[in-house]
């Protein structure tokens, strides 16, 4: 018995269900990826646009941690800047009382506390880099060990470092200068020091020599606070430029994110959509498909 249908028909439907098979499967493909396609010719004319995306992406996050690294170091300054300003301040106020009451019980131990903690903090070390040493980074930038190696010292014999500060590039074409080395924040601490390292040691009642001594060394100690304070400021300005490019680089970010989103994430419910869609067809597809298959001359000549 010869079938109605033609063999072009059944091709032409077979193909038909082929092409909503396809469709189906790409639709189930996208809701288990969220992605529009696996492949950078899925993607089409975006494709240009997403490469050049991920490009400045892939540099704002370098500018990124760049500008945490960076941070990181700053607080290590503004924490040392903040302890050596402190104990040096409290030192002052020490030998005033001294030079009031002429007593001074203790008064050489606490010289020694002072000089102890500043050598800790001018050789900080951060992730195996002197911080305070320059580019002399492998080195120790404060030299002497104790307060007795301070007796006929000159200043610039005290220190190690050299003048030359870091640099980091935090957004295209921006590179910040940052560092802060040890002679700029002691050079004048370490006379006062040494004015007191020869005048020592102090016991409970300081000659009048020492007295005269201890004055000397509080009008260079608040030299140095000077020192230290400026120090400090240009550090919290430093803080504040390197924030400012954090964000930027943050916000940047984030904008190119989306942009990378556009292009390639699928739209969640165009593709619920598309899926029910592509669903009735395909079950279309198949009804028509067994309707054309099954028929045959028999169905007219009753």
């Amino acid at each position: 018995m010869n079938r109605v249908a033609t063999g072009p028909v059944q091709y032409s439907m077979k193909t038909a269900m082929q092409t909503a098979q396809q469709r189906l499967a790409n639709s189930l493909h996208q809701l288990e990826t969220q992605k529009k396609a696996t492949d950078y010719a899925g993607i089409g004319i975006d494709t240009s646009r997403l490469l050049s995306a991920r490009s400045v992406l892939a540099r704002q996050e370098a500018h990124k941690t760049v500008a945490s690294h960076v941070s990181t170091t700053l607080e290590y300054y503004d924490t040392g800047l903040n302890a050596i300003d402190t104990q040096t301040e409290d030192l002052r106020k020490a030998l005033l009382e001294v030079i009031g009451t002429g007593n001074g019980p203790g008064l050489q131990a606490d010289i020694e506390s002072n000089f102890d903690s500043l050598r800790a903090t001018l050789n900080t070390v951060s992730a195996g880099n002197a911080i305070f040493a320059g580019s002399q980074t492998n080195t120790k930038p404060f030299i002497p060990q104790q307060l007795s190696d301070m007796v006929g010292l000159a200043s610039a014999d005290a220190f190690a470092n050299d003048q030359i500060l870091r640099s980091a590039q935090m957004a295209d074409g921006v590179n910040v200068e940052f560092g802060i080395v040890a002679s700029d924040v002691a050079g004048n601490l370490v006379k006062a020091y040494r004015t007191l390292a020869e005048a020592g040691p102090f016991g409970d009642k300081p000659t009048a020599v020492q007295l005269d001594a201890m004055k000397q060394a509080i009008s260079e100690l608040e030299i140095g606070l000077k020192d230290i304070r400026s120090n400090n400021a240009h550090n919290g300005a430093k803080q504040n430029q390197v924030e400012t490019l954090g964000l930027r680089a943050d916000e940047r970010a984030l904008m190119l994110e989306k942009v990378i989103g556009d292009a390639e994430d699928a739209d969640m419910g165009q593709v619920a959509l598309d899926i029910e869609n592509n669903r009735a067809i395909l079950t279309a597809s198949y009804s028509v498909f067994a309707q054309i298959s099954g028929l045959s001359l028999a169905n007219y000549l009753r």
